[in-house]
């Protein structure tokens, strides 16, 4: 009896041991070189109006971002480059209009810089 006790004692032993020693190291800055962190500063909006007639789109971007006018911006589609945009305004709060200058736009198309 007293081994039927012990012989499950000793293998979770074993086994905590084993994975306690595996344990992953963080990724350390070689000695000597210095860590740069850069902000992401690219524009990201969404497609919230869609005129096909006028060819014009109404973006509206986070709150502190918004791009000059005359900027141009890529619209994508579920991951795929749909066509891009021109900024004209006006703006309005978080809101502005672009003109689509290449393809087509759909509301719900996302907008970015890159």
């Amino acid at each position: 009896m007293r081994l039927t006790v012990l012989a499950p004692l000793l293998a979770a032993g074993i086994l905590i041991s084993g994975c306690a020693s595996h344990r992953q190291k963080a990724a350390a800055v070689p000695k000597g070189s210095t860590l740069i962190v850069t902000p992401d500063t690219s524009f990201t909006a969404k497609v919230v109006r869609y005129n096909s007639v006028g060819r014009y789109v109404v973006l509206s971007f986070p709150v502190g971002q918004m791009p000059a006018a005359g900027q141009g911006l890529f619209l994508y589609r579920g991951g795929l480059k749909t066509g891009a945009v021109r900024i004209t305004g006006p703006q309005n709060d978080n809101n502005i209009v672009a003109d689509v200058v290449d393809g087509d736009a759909q509301v719900g198309d996302e907008v970015r810089d890159q």
